[in-house]
């Protein structure tokens, strides 16, 4: 499998060579015994015997190359890989094209050699089937009811409601801008080589772990906004209004030890005050009916009615 690491045409993709950094052209060496990571020289390097640290120019090695057939005898692997990216590039049908792109093969070869071994294939089409019998199997008998929702709601791109609701993203239950959005950009120059040394290696770790940190406080917040459903504010403020102003007040005030109790647990808190209230608000305009009632010269209750 080693050998089908470097497909790519670019020479860009491969690693670069560890004598003199240029990119790698097959064929090159690769150390059978340093790594990970691999030890990779170019054939210059490699005919002058090159060394660093523990390679040593007497350590066995591979032969790097795509040069070999992998479907069809009169097609390479590299020519393989290049067939595929072409397809994907000038579309399915488009040969002429493909051939162009490839500049090895005419546009017939390319059909029929991507019919043979890719469309037609026996391998790939019980592949193929098994996966479509999966697909159905999954498929519901009958019709999901869909339903749409409006909460939280979704409002167009830059309007008032998506500003209030912080850029917020339904479809992806994700915000347009982060919490810290830019902490990613201490990551960006880091690059963890087999020639740091001790320190500049627990430097970069140090990085990485205060990302990590960052990252964790980041989903930390969204964790409360979901939870306590801080999405969708309007409702959230409407619900608040339905108490009278006594247990509003009491809700402003509970309202900091949300996120000790768990945001099921402060509501229960905060209805079983509210029903609270209404029950001692219809037993104190009980007491006061009675009270006028025997006001009025009624001492019975059958009569108060």
């Amino acid at each position: 499998m080693d050998r089908l690491s470097s497909f790519s045409n670019d020479p860009s993709d491969k690693p670069p060579c560890r004598g003199c950094s240029s990119y790698l052209m097959e064929p090159y060496i690769k150390c059978a015994e340093c790594g990970p990571p691999p030890f990779f020289l170019c054939l210059q390097c490699f005919t002058r015997g090159f060394e660093y640290k523990k390679h040593q120019s007497d350590h066995t090695y591979e032969i790097m190359t795509s040069d070999f057939p992998v479907l069809d005898p009169s097609w390479t692997a590299q020519e393989e890989m290049a067939l595929l990216e072409a397809v994907m590039d000038c579309g399915f049908g488009n040969w002429q094209d493909v051939a162009n792109q490839m500049c090895t093969k005419t546009k017939e070869e390319c059909e029929k050699h991507y019919m043979k071994h890719f469309i037609n294939n026996p391998l790939f089409a019980s592949t193929l089937l098994n996966l479509k019998q999966a697909e159905e199997a999954k498929t519901a008998d009958t019709a999901i009811p869909f339903h749409s929702t409006d909460d939280p709601p979704r409002p167009t791109f830059d309007s008032l409601l998506s500003r209030d609701m912080a850029g917020y993203m339904p479809a992806r239950a994700d915000f347009i801008e982060e919490f810290d959005n830019y902490a990613e950009w201490d990551l960006r120059d880091i690059d963890f080589v087999e020639d740091d040394s001790d320190i500049l290696h627990a430097l970069k770790m140090a990085v990485v772990d205060i990302y990590h940190s960052r990252l964790k406080e980041r989903q930390r917040r969204k964790k409360i906004i979901r939870d306590h459903g801080l999405i969708n504010l309007r409702k959230f403020q409407l619900m608040e209004r339905r108490y009278p102003k006594e247990v509003q007040d009491l809700y402003e005030t509970m309202r900091r030890f949300a996120r000790i109790v768990g945001p099921v647990e402060h509501d229960k808190f905060i209805e079983s005050h509210a029903c609270r209230w209404f029950f001692n608000l219809e037993q104190y305009l009980c007491v006061c009916f009675y009270i006028n009632r025997r006001d009025s010269g009624v001492f019975y209750v059958k009569f108060c009615k």
